[in-house]
């Protein structure tokens, strides 16, 4: 039989533009929201210094990152800022503009084709995959951990306070993690940590298939799955498709999160079978729709 492709999948894009003249880059085009030429800015006092000011788009005032110095290459200069382009994203429940030096092409994604990193690059860069494209190498951005180097407000989640009850709930769960971006990984952890809530954790979703399938092969199947969405080698769209679709792992609850804010990837994530989608990162929000996880697998084992 052949293997369904998921649907909700087949619009992620791949935005590609360069920082220097000759390395291309790349972000999901998911979160973009638009793309405009770059726009005198407004300069904000004791801004971080890799802010070069604001700019108004649509009515919203919009702060502009230099991303090229974020990420540690040469600033671009103000005599460069008439030539480049402005990326609008949507990202961690927030609007920013990254300054780009151009921008190339917005080009269909295998998330397949993308390989993580090697890990002689350090847990702290700011890449979460690389691909290939018309034989050049594509580094994917991570614009999570990007941010939160410029706004470290996100690293700082508020911590969920749980009942005895709550916690014991939890704590009896086979609990895997998954997500690419390091940033993200250490709110999650950081978040079950506080509260004593064992885990098992992936970065990526095929780690975390291999995982799930060892476990269920050990009697110890993950019960809890949380997962983002967008990811190299298999995102979490097609893990929670994987998941629904194999008898031996279909009992789990599937947590979908996202740093995108869109409702459709709500819609989407209920197509390929997730139990719920939630816009990272909120501690308190991931543990309720975790208690939620816990209550509805209590009530399928008693029905059983």
């Amino acid at each position: 039989m052949a293997k369904m492709k998921s649907k909700a999948n087949q619009a992620q894009g791949m935005l590609m533009f360069k920082l220097s003249l000759s390395q291309s880059f790349a972000i999901g085009t998911l979160k973009v929201r638009e793309i405009v030429p770059y726009q005198k800015t407004t300069q904000i006092p004791y801004s971080h210094h890799h802010v070069i000011g604001t700019v108004t788009i649509r009515e919203l005032t919009v702060p502009v990152i230099d991303m090229s110095a974020a990420i540690g290459f040469r600033a671009i200069t103000p005599a460069e800022y008439n030539s480049c382009f402005l990326i609008v994203t949507d990202c961690l429940r927030t609007v920013v503009a990254f300054l780009v030096r151009s921008i190339d092409k917005i080009i269909e994604c295998d998330w397949k084709s993308i390989e993580s990193p090697p890990t002689t690059v350090g847990s702290n860069v700011f890449v979460t995959g690389i691909t290939r494209y018309q034989d050049n190498i594509v580094q994917m951005l991570d614009v999570e951990l990007l941010l939160s180097k410029i706004y470290p407000e996100y690293e700082a989640a508020q911590i969920p306070m749980l009942t005895d009850v709550e916690r014991e709930r939890l704590k009896a769960l086979n609990i895997l993690l998954v997500d690419d971006s390091s940033i993200a990984r250490k709110q999650l952890s950081d978040a079950l940590d506080s509260i004593n809530i064992p885990y098992k954790i992936c970065n990526n979703g095929l780690d975390a298939i291999e995982l799930m399938r060892q476990e269920a092969a050990h009697n110890t199947p993950i019960e809890l799955l949380v997962s983002d969405i967008e990811m190299p080698g298999l995102d979490g769209y097609e893990l929670a498709f994987e998941v629904q679709n194999d008898p031996a792992l279909n009992q789990s609850y599937r947590i979908l999160h996202t740093s995108l804010s869109s409702e459709i990837c709500v819609d989407r994530a209920q197509q390929v079978g997730a139990h719920e989608a939630l816009e990272k990162f909120n501690a308190g929000e991931l543990v309720e729709a975790m208690l939620r996880g816990a209550k509805s697998l209590e009530s399928s084992s008693a029905a059983h």
